[in-house]
């Protein structure tokens, strides 16, 4: 019990009381990140309802999958390789529930409706909006994950949207050329019977696995209106991509088994399989997408725990250093701090950090300078330094927020207002205002 109570504090407290640049040896650093990680999926899934997201986008995707593949086959036509992106589905698992012929012929269906509608343009119309309604579900559903509070504007979305929609093809030709190239290099060793054979599959499913990764990685960094770093979606997207083809091959196996000894469900046997598949495919995509937030925002969570019951003396005293150091860097001439550099010199959390320099730029204590180039913000004094003093940036942090927003309040309650400012402004502190006096 007592080793049981060592491990659970150190996962909550002592994991999270050490900062990355602490750590000198990149073992360390690691298996602290690969921690960490997992500890704030696991919170994530149950503080996020992400089940419960994975079944919204699930019926979601079981109403948008005709009008998106009807998009994808419409660009597919442009480019003449309809007959290429029909034959990957085949190879899919969509091909082993025999649903394909089923589905492609609802596509064409929709397409000609949209084409000669009773009203021109109105089945146009209901397309792009069945396109745009799920895509825009996914981008608020990684926007929560992410904690981003705004999404992108509709201009901007459109964009994203058919720039995804027409590079989906793109890729399903790239892949299928890709296939011929791998089949054509080992024909060579084609009378060699078994080892032809093993080299062939083995190159189809490592081109099945590298197009998972590639999709589910560049969807973790075009998808969240934020910059994601290119390892914090490649990360996740290797990862789930990996699962993804693996629940496709189970879910082959399963429809495969039960086509030959169900009698229940006959014909319909596929698909309770077909919506468990889009199910735990949407689960996938979005335990990804916190997976990549949690491994990009590791840093963000140090010390977590003592940043909540923080005294206001002690982050009173951290702000004050931090301003110090900006200060001097200043007086110096020399290139201003960023966060990270302040956090990283002095081993502080950044969260902190940033919340203590922001706080200070409300204030109009410092001015935040954004580099184009790098996108990094620097920080330096927006007030004459020598004027600067302990007391007005106490007392501009202590008056920062909304004041006197009660709409009707007692004449007591007025009154007491006007004589502790009044005191206030007496004694230049509160130390020394006796309560008897108000």
């Amino acid at each position: 019990m007592k080793k049981i109570s060592e491990i659970a504090d150190f996962v909550r407290y002592d994991m999270w009381r050490r900062t990355t640049t602490e750590m000198t040896s990149w073992h360390k650093r690691l298996g602290y990140l690969v921690i960490r990680t997992i500890v704030l999926v696991i919170r994530g899934f149950g503080s996020k309802n992400l089940n419960d997201k994975a079944k919204s986008l699930t019926y979601s995707l079981i109403f948008a999958v005709i009008p998106i593949l009807a998009m994808i086959i419409a660009v597919a036509k442009g480019f003449g390789v309809v007959n290429v992106i029909e034959q990957q589905l085949s190879h899919s698992f969509l091909g082993e529930t025999n649903m394909v012929p089923t589905i492609m012929e609802m596509v064409e269906r929709y397409l000609d409706t949209t084409q000669g509608g009773m009203f021109i343009g109105i089945g146009l119309l209901i397309l792009l909006w069945a396109v745009y309604s799920f895509f825009q579900s996914v981008e608020s559903a990684f926007n929560k994950i992410w904690n981003v509070q705004r999404s992108r504007s509709i201009l901007h979305q459109i964009a994203t949207y058919i720039a995804i929609v027409v590079l989906i093809p793109v890729l399903i030709v790239c892949s299928a050329g890709i296939n011929i190239l791998v089949h054509s290099a080992v024909e060579g060793v084609h009378e060699l019977g078994l080892v032809h054979n093993v080299l062939h599959n083995s190159g189809i499913e490592m081109l099945q696995f590298g197009m998972c990764w590639l999709l589910f990685t560049l969807m973790y960094i075009a998808v969240p209106n934020t910059r994601v770093r290119l390892m914090s979606a490649l990360i996740p997207g290797v990862l789930m991509g990996t699962l993804f083809q693996l629940l496709q091959m189970l879910s082959v196996y399963l429809i495969t088994m039960l086509s030959r000894t169900s009698l229940v469900y006959g014909a319909f046997a596929s698909i309770p399989i077909l919506m468990t598949w889009l199910q735990y495919t949407s689960l996938l995509i979005l335990i990804g997408a916190e997976m990549s937030y949690a491994i990009q925002n590791n840093e963000e969570f140090e010390y977590e725990h003592d940043l909540n019951s923080m005294s206001r003396r002690y982050k009173d005293f951290i702000m004050l250093y931090l301003l110090s150091l900006i200060v001097k860097r200043f007086e110096a001439g020399e290139p201003a701090y960023t966060s990270h550099q302040l956090a990283e010199m002095n081993r502080l959390p950044i969260r902190l950090v940033n919340q203590l320099l922001g706080r200070m730029v409300e204030t109009d204590i410092l001015t935040e300078v954004k580099n184009e180039e790098t996108e990094e913000c620097t920080y330096q004094p927006a007030l004459d330094i020598h004027r600067i003093s302990v007391g007005m940036v106490v007392c501009r942090i202590e008056e920062q927020g909304s004041e006197q927003f009660i709409q009707s309040p007692t004449a007591e309650m007025q009154a007491f207002w006007e004589r502790y400012l009044a005191l206030k402004e007496k004694h230049h502190s509160t130390e020394n205002i006796l309560l008897n006096e108000l």
